[in-house]
């Protein structure tokens, strides 16, 4: 899955901050969520607009954050 396709951003919503399809439901919110260990399930229940393909976004966006490369000056 390509999370870019899941992934929104709008700078006149929730501050910027990545959402899921132009919802306000921030994908933060949804990392706190499955951090806390909240099921899956649990999570779309509580919210009915999410899709399980939301939340694996939300996971490979995560994933994509982390991995960038870390330049260490010489000297």
């Amino acid at each position: 899955m390509k999370y870019a396709d899941r992934i929104t951003f709008n700078p006149r919503q929730c501050g910027g901050r990545p959402c899921i399809r132009g919802m306000r439901i921030r994908v933060r919110d949804v990392l706190d969520l499955l951090a806390a260990r909240v099921p899956e399930v649990e999570i779309l229940t509580d919210y009915p607009d999410l899709e399980p393909e939301d939340i694996q976004a939300c996971l490979e966006y995560a994933a994509a954050q982390l991995d960038h490369r870390v330049m260490v000056a010489s000297g």
